[in-house]
């Protein structure tokens, strides 16, 4: 299989590859890792065909190449199914980045290419020792490795995966390690007990006893893994560990431990959660960094959860108002977020009591952000309250934000306001409610607008659309002429809706106009969404009433001087087609649009081949062959390659219709 290779011929690494690739000759598979040198047995037996002797150098310390050579095999085998696979472990190492990623993308491929045995063996220590490359690849590689237990033989041996894994947990890169915890939990999570006893629970406390904070980080997202499967002994000794983490030194230890405190807290023993857990909760929650603080709030609805009633009153309700209150406005803006979850944990009673004041606190409170987070939620505060307690206390407070300094806290109460009229009634709501979304539709920030144009059909099964017109119409109707085009867009998208709440009378009489010049906006998502618009309608009212009140005025804008909204009616006529039917398609659109064919400009033109292509399915098989066909063949002769392009496109269609 060799020329001119001898049995003993020393060469440096690169010049071994440089001289295998000129002096081989048939196909051959190579296969390259770095793992510790064998011994001269172990070589002889990846090397069968030939003996080689490798010089390594100092930067190869404890690394060979390791070359199987197996002629017969190789002979057996297809080169193109070997070829990919020798080049996939080659780029492991490979100086280019893009390269390095691509191969670790793919490290199923190789583990089924080795087998089991060598994966085990061979791959999975290349890969332990592989910690130092570029952060993208140790991403990639952490989330390979999550779903690799199949490739090693199993759960038997899922424990082979946890070295790497476990190296990568100390890196510095955050989203590095997040992976790297996330592929532990998956493994473990499938482990058997007596090897989560044996080999997880063992990682677990050496990096909760990690030099590095990273490896201390790390370890407090793997307990709720660990601990179930853990002897007591043990889970004495991981919760000792885990209060140690929640006092570490490093502010970024005890975010973690607050953070993944509330999923331990679920598989530790209730009468451990009332002392030993609570204790560390009290602790992070009076810790001095806020960010500490803010993690801690999340814990409370999780514990409260997990707590009973009375218990739950007892230590997580304090914590709570205290929270609320707090010097730090990061951590006030974190409880008005979670004040609902909250809510549910402490039950109603207690929520009437002492967390309706606190949420009130949190609608006034200084900072535009906290009292953005905290109108957010009034719709579902009120849901959980009293209907008395509700228009009492929270009401004034939504009258108060409806003229807020802040856009984004006005923005925020816009997106659920129209959710409170079904919880206050009809009275309360025209009373209360309608005043409010009269000034937030005449708002000069659009997003305040959109917001409430959006929820319109919740406030009209409360009140109804006679009132409803009455009150928000005109409002409507001038936001359809607002310079912002997302706020026309928004009441395009709204109109089909509304129409149907109207009826056919009123909707002719107030909005029939507008949808006709939404068709002329200068914007192209407008005209596209008018044309939309136009087919719901008709689907609404029916093809009768399109026929009366909206096809003449679309095919009369079509000699519109501007060829893009020529181009909007030809599109407008595409969609109208299925709903109007082969009749008045072919009686009233189909002339308009062959006319169209003779346009001066290709964009026209080649919309126009579009347009008939999409009506072959809609009309009679002898309209596409006497006048369909006829126009199609013309174009396909234009100038324009475009043009000739859709053209043919449209031929083929035909085609394809007939001989179906």
């Amino acid at each position: 299989m060799l020329v001119r290779l001898g049995s003993t011929l020393q060469l440096s690494l690169s010049r071994f590859r440089q001289a295998l690739s000129r002096e081989c000759v048939g196909p051959f598979a190579l296969i390259s890792f770095r793992v510790p040198a064998p011994s001269s047995s172990q070589f002889a037996t990846y090397c069968p065909a030939a003996q080689f002797t490798l010089l390594c150098s100092d930067t190869w310390k404890r690394t060979v190449e390791v070359f199987k050579w197996s002629a017969e095999r190789v002979m057996s085998m297809d080169d193109e199914t070997l070829y990919p696979i020798a080049i996939l472990i080659d780029e492991l190492k490979n100086d280019d980045i893009q390269l390095r990623l691509n191969s670790i993308r793919r490290l199923s491929t190789i583990a089924r290419a080795l087998g089991e045995e060598r994966t085990r063996k061979e791959l999975i220590p290349f890969l332990s020792e592989n910690n130092d490359d570029d952060d993208e690849v140790l991403l990639a590689m952490a989330e390979e490795l999550g779903a690799f237990i199949p490739y090693v033989g199993g759960i038997e041996h899922a424990h082979v995966l946890l070295p790497p894994l476990e190296t990568l947990c100390t890196v510095e890169e955050t989203v590095v390690r997040d992976k790297a915890v996330e592929s532990l939990c998956r493994i473990g999570t499938q482990m058997r007990s007596g090897d989560l006893v044996d080999w997880f629970i063992p990682l677990v406390k050496r990096l909760g006893a990690g030099e590095w904070f990273t490896a201390r980080v790390s370890a407090c997202g793997l307990f709720h893994i660990a601990y179930p499967s853990a002897p007591d002994a043990l889970r004495t000794e991981l919760r000792a560990v885990y209060n140690q983490l929640c006092h570490d030194d490093m502010p970024m230890v005890r975010r973690s431990a607050a953070s993944h405190l509330g999923k331990f807290a679920a598989t530790v023993e209730a009468m451990f959660l009332k002392t030993e857990i609570m204790s560390f909760f009290r602790d992070l929650t009076l810790d001095v960094q806020d960010s500490v603080r803010i993690l801690a709030v999340e814990g409370c609805a999780a514990l409260g959860k997990l707590l009973e009633p009375q218990d739950c009153v007892a230590n997580i309700l304090p914590v709570i108002i205290n929270f609320s209150q707090d010097k730090s406005w990061r951590v006030r803006y974190m409880v008005a977020n979670q004040l609902y979850d909250l809510c549910e944990a402490v039950g109603p009673e207690s929520t009437r009591a002492d967390l309706v004041p606190a949420f009130v606190r949190l609608l006034r409170d200084n900072e535009a952000e906290v009292r953005t987070a905290a109108a957010g939620k009034v719709t579902k505060f009120c849901k959980i309250v009293s209907l008395p307690l509700a228009v009492q206390s929270i009401l004034p407070c939504v009258k108060e934000l409806s003229s807020d300094s802040s856009q984004h806290v006005r923005s925020a109460l816009a997106s659920v306001i129209m959710g409170m009229a079904p919880i206050l009634g009809k009275d309360a709501t025209i009373d209360q409610l309608l005043p409010i979304f009269l000034a937030l539709l005449k708002d000069e920030f659009p997003d305040v607008r959109l917001n409430i144009i959006s929820k319109l059909d919740q406030v009209n099964q409360v009140i109804g659309i006679d009132l409803l017109s009455q009150s928000l119409l005109p409002a409507i109707v001038e936001l359809a002429e607002d310079k912002h085009w997302r706020v026309r867009l928004a009441i395009i998208e709204y109109i089909p809706l509304l129409a149907s709440q109207l009826g056919v009378g009123f909707f002719d009489e107030k909005l029939g106009a507008l949808c006709m010049q939404w068709l002329g906006d200068q914007v192209f998502s407008i005209r596209e969404a008018a044309a939309n618009n136009l087919k719901r309608l008709a689907e609404e009212f029916g093809p009768e009433w399109a026929m009366q009140h909206i096809i003449p005025q679309v095919l009369e804008m079509i000699n519109n001087s501007h060829y893009l909204y020529r181009m909007t009616i030809l599109n407008a006529i595409s969609l109208l087609a299925p709903v109007m039917g082969a009749e008045v398609t072919c009686q009233t659109m189909l002339p308009v649009v062959v006319n169209a064919a003779k346009d001066r400009v290709p964009n026209i033109k080649f919309n126009v081949a579009k347009v008939l292509q999409s009506l072959i399915p809609v009309v009679d098989p002898t309209v596409v062959d006497q006048t369909i066909r006829p126009c199609l063949v013309e174009l396909s002769e234009d100038p324009d390659v475009d043009v000739r392009y859709f053209a043919a496109q449209a031929l083929q269609s035909c085609d394809q219709n007939m001989s179906t």
